[in-house]
Protein backbone atom coordinates (compact mmCIF):
# COMPACT_ATOMS: atom_id res chain seq x y z
CA UNK A 1 0.00 0.00 0.00
CA UNK A 2 1.38 3.64 -0.62
CA UNK A 3 1.93 5.67 2.12
CA UNK A 4 -0.51 8.22 0.70
CA UNK A 5 -3.18 5.68 0.48
CA UNK A 6 -1.90 4.30 4.52
CA UNK A 7 -2.40 8.04 5.51
CA UNK A 8 -5.56 8.49 3.57
CA UNK A 9 -6.98 5.55 6.00
CA UNK A 10 -4.99 6.01 8.94
CA UNK A 11 -7.17 9.44 9.51
CA UNK A 12 -10.43 7.63 8.86
CA UNK A 13 -13.06 7.19 11.64
CA UNK A 14 -11.86 3.04 13.29
CA UNK A 15 -15.29 1.21 11.24
CA UNK A 16 -14.49 3.01 7.79
CA UNK A 17 -10.46 2.52 9.01
CA UNK A 18 -11.10 -1.67 8.52
CA UNK A 19 -12.95 -1.10 5.62
CA UNK A 20 -10.53 0.55 3.55
CA UNK A 21 -7.51 -1.20 5.23
CA UNK A 22 -9.44 -4.68 4.17
CA UNK A 23 -10.19 -3.48 0.65
CA UNK A 24 -6.20 -1.78 0.20
CA UNK A 25 -5.03 -5.25 1.25
CA UNK A 26 -6.98 -6.91 -1.45
CA UNK A 27 -6.53 -4.92 -4.34
CA UNK A 28 -2.78 -4.82 -3.90
CA UNK A 29 -2.90 -8.67 -4.03
CA UNK A 30 -5.51 -9.01 -6.75
CA UNK A 31 -3.81 -6.01 -9.31
CA UNK A 32 0.32 -7.06 -8.30
CA UNK A 33 1.98 -4.23 -10.07
CA UNK A 34 -0.49 -1.85 -10.11
CA UNK A 35 0.51 1.74 -9.17
CA UNK A 36 -1.17 3.43 -5.73
CA UNK A 37 -1.79 6.63 -5.68
CA UNK A 38 -4.22 9.04 -3.76
CA UNK A 39 -6.04 10.89 -6.70
CA UNK A 40 -8.63 13.37 -6.79
CA UNK A 41 -7.91 12.64 -2.92
CA UNK A 42 -9.19 9.36 -2.80
CA UNK A 43 -7.08 5.76 -3.23
CA UNK A 44 -6.69 4.69 -6.55
CA UNK A 45 -4.63 1.77 -8.31
CA UNK A 46 -4.02 2.54 -12.00
CA UNK A 47 -3.05 -0.46 -14.64
CA UNK A 48 -0.67 1.38 -17.73
CA UNK A 49 -1.79 4.72 -15.50
CA UNK A 50 -5.35 3.84 -16.62
CA UNK A 51 -7.74 4.06 -13.70
CA UNK A 52 -8.59 0.60 -12.36
CA UNK A 53 -10.38 0.78 -9.44
CA UNK A 54 -10.61 3.16 -6.14
CA UNK A 55 -12.92 3.90 -3.12
CA UNK A 56 -13.85 6.47 -0.98
CA UNK A 57 -15.92 7.35 2.18
CA UNK A 58 -19.08 8.65 1.50
CA UNK A 59 -21.85 9.80 3.69
CA UNK A 60 -23.41 6.37 4.01
CA UNK A 61 -20.25 4.39 3.70
CA UNK A 62 -17.55 3.16 2.06
CA UNK A 63 -17.61 3.03 -2.01
CA UNK A 64 -15.68 1.07 -3.87
CA UNK A 65 -15.24 1.81 -7.88
CA UNK A 66 -14.42 -0.01 -10.90
CA UNK A 67 -13.99 2.31 -13.57
CA UNK A 68 -14.98 -0.31 -16.11
CA UNK A 69 -17.42 -2.43 -13.92
CA UNK A 70 -20.41 -2.36 -15.75
CA UNK A 71 -18.71 -4.51 -17.97
CA UNK A 72 -18.04 -7.75 -15.37
CA UNK A 73 -21.83 -8.93 -16.12
CA UNK A 74 -21.41 -9.73 -11.63
CA UNK A 75 -24.16 -9.58 -9.14
CA UNK A 76 -23.12 -6.89 -6.84
CA UNK A 77 -21.68 -4.19 -8.87
CA UNK A 78 -24.11 -1.05 -9.27
CA UNK A 79 -23.95 1.35 -12.24
CA UNK A 80 -22.14 4.69 -10.93
CA UNK A 81 -22.40 7.27 -13.33
CA UNK A 82 -22.66 7.84 -17.41
CA UNK A 83 -19.55 5.57 -18.25
CA UNK A 84 -18.89 2.22 -17.91
CA UNK A 85 -18.16 2.78 -13.62
CA UNK A 86 -19.98 0.47 -11.28
CA UNK A 87 -19.56 0.50 -7.79
CA UNK A 88 -20.23 -1.67 -4.17
CA UNK A 89 -20.97 0.05 -0.84
CA UNK A 90 -20.12 -1.64 2.55
CA UNK A 91 -21.20 -0.34 5.91
CA UNK A 92 -19.02 -3.02 7.71
CA UNK A 93 -16.15 -4.71 7.09
CA UNK A 94 -17.77 -8.11 7.46
CA UNK A 95 -19.53 -6.72 4.24
CA UNK A 96 -16.66 -7.38 2.02
CA UNK A 97 -16.53 -10.79 0.71
CA UNK A 98 -13.11 -11.76 -0.25
CA UNK A 99 -13.85 -14.27 -2.92
CA UNK A 100 -16.34 -11.94 -4.54
CA UNK A 101 -13.38 -9.24 -4.44
CA UNK A 102 -11.09 -11.86 -5.78
CA UNK A 103 -12.95 -12.34 -8.94
CA UNK A 104 -14.13 -8.84 -9.88
CA UNK A 105 -10.00 -7.88 -9.23
CA UNK A 106 -9.58 -10.49 -12.39
CA UNK A 107 -12.05 -8.95 -14.19
CA UNK A 108 -10.87 -5.52 -13.96
CA UNK A 109 -7.58 -6.30 -14.96
CA UNK A 110 -9.06 -8.17 -17.69
CA UNK A 111 -11.61 -6.17 -18.95
CA UNK A 112 -10.70 -2.70 -19.22
CA UNK A 113 -12.08 0.37 -21.04
CA UNK A 114 -9.48 3.42 -21.82
CA UNK A 115 -9.93 6.35 -19.28
CA UNK A 116 -6.61 7.40 -19.49
CA UNK A 117 -7.47 8.88 -23.40
CA UNK A 118 -10.66 9.90 -22.37
CA UNK A 119 -10.02 14.21 -22.91
CA UNK A 120 -8.72 13.61 -25.56
CA UNK A 121 -11.49 11.46 -27.33
CA UNK A 122 -13.71 14.38 -26.11
CA UNK A 123 -15.71 11.37 -23.79
CA UNK A 124 -15.79 8.68 -26.01
CA UNK A 125 -14.44 5.90 -24.46
CA UNK A 126 -12.77 2.90 -26.09
CA UNK A 127 -12.48 -0.99 -24.79
CA UNK A 128 -8.62 -2.02 -24.53
CA UNK A 129 -9.63 -5.41 -23.49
Amino acid sequence: MHDDTRQYNDALAPEHKAICDTLAAAIDAGLKGAENKVWHRHPVWFLDSNPIVGYSVLKGGVRLLFWSGQSFDEPGLAAEGTFKAAEARYTAVDQVKPTTLKRWLKKARAIQWDYKNIVKRKGRLERLT
